[in-house]
């Protein structure tokens, strides 16, 4: 965890060190999701896709991108709603000259109030009496420093009880 603290902090300083690199974010999507199947099933739970955008080349840092993509669906897992299975569901767009990632979960929801803050570095949700939850607020700041660092941009819409759903734009390498 220290590690990471150091890693956030010098994140600030300068520009991630980025190995760019022409991607199909379907393909990356897809390569991820077959990772995390077990674990949502572990769970009992179900991870399902629409990858539909077409010609979906982005440049990206393979590792870090990963790294986002994976973030999330963990973010998911951890503040699943008990009572419920869960039910995560990724999808690919083609939005003009972006590609859009959304992933949506069936979770636990984040409070208006706390939107906002969610990609401040060290800011954590209350969730209550939940303290399987662990970690020190980093996860989202991350996110969100890698998405920027690619011109890309994040936000994410929620309900309490109904769940979250991350949505990432990045632009189209176009081939001329």
């Amino acid at each position: 965890q220290v590690e990471k603290v150091l890693q956030m902090s010098m994140f600030d300083r300068q520009k991630t060190l980025m190995k760019l690199h022409n991607v199909d974010v379907n393909d990356l999507v897809a390569g991820v999701m077959s990772t995390f199947k077990l674990k949502v099933e572990k769970y009992g739970g179900v991870i399902a896709a629409d990858l539909e955008a077409e010609d979906a080349i982005v440049s990206v840092d393979e590792m870090h991108f990963t790294n986002v993509i994976f973030n999330l669906l963990d973010n998911a897992v951890k503040y699943r709603r008990e009572e419920e299975p869960l039910s995560l569901f990724i999808r690919t767009r083609t939005v003009g000259d972006k590609v859009e990632i959304s992933i949506r979960d069936n979770g636990i929801g984040i409070k208006r109030e706390d939107l906002k803050k969610i990609f401040d570095k060290f800011y954590r949700v209350s969730t209550g009496n939940r303290h399987d939850v662990k970690g020190f607020g980093l996860g989202l700041a991350y996110v969100h420093k890698i998405i920027t660092d690619l011109k890309g941009d994040i936000r994410v819409e929620s309900e309490i009880n109904q769940g979250s759903t991350f949505i990432i734009t990045l632009p189209l390498i176009k081939n001329k």
